[in-house]
């Protein structure tokens, strides 16, 4: 499995975001750093999530990404588009109910040019914590099988503040 990298391009108000290889939680203060700037660019349009090269997502990451499509269309009335053309993570985003908040297409971005990996970002080990909790309470509000698949883990990571 490859290491994770995120690649992001904007032109206007579209932005896109490259997940690939092996995601994990510890790009959760890169990921939340830029949907914060990303939802206050004044121009903001659309988002296309591009995780045709995506090997894994975990969940904090998965949880991330559904508070992305559920912050668009609370502040910006739209959907966002996720590509995926492998059929596993594809499979994990609909047995997580990502079709009802994103527009999921299976094929390829037309153009990756001008894509650029994000820097990363350092937190402590509280702040991430805080992230991994807020990005799984966002699946366990998705469905009730979300809900029970993350009782346990929300629990726990409560449990330690």
């Amino acid at each position: 499995m490859h290491t994770g990298k995120i690649l992001v391009a904007q032109q206007g108000g579209a932005f896109v975001i490259k997940l690939s290889g092996d995601v994990r939680l510890t790009f959760c203060s890169t990921l939340d750093e830029f949907f914060d700037r990303m939802f206050a660019a004044p121009n903001f349009a659309s988002v296309i999530i591009d995780l045709c090269e995506a090997e894994n997502i975990d969940s904090t990451t998965l949880g991330q990404l559904a508070k992305v499509a559920i912050t668009a269309k609370r502040t910006h009335q739209l959907i966002p588009v996720v590509l995926s053309t492998n059929p596993n993570i594809t499979r994990i985003l609909t047995s997580m109910g990502f079709e009802r908040v994103f527009d999921i297409r299976e094929q390829r971005p037309q153009t990756e040019e001008q894509l650029r990996e994000l820097p990363a970002v350092a937190d402590s080990e509280n702040v991430v914590r805080d992230k991994v909790l807020d990005a799984h309470r966002v699946l366990m509000g998705m469905n009730e099988q979300n809900h029970a698949q993350f009782r346990e883990l929300v629990c726990a990571l409560e449990g330690t503040r």
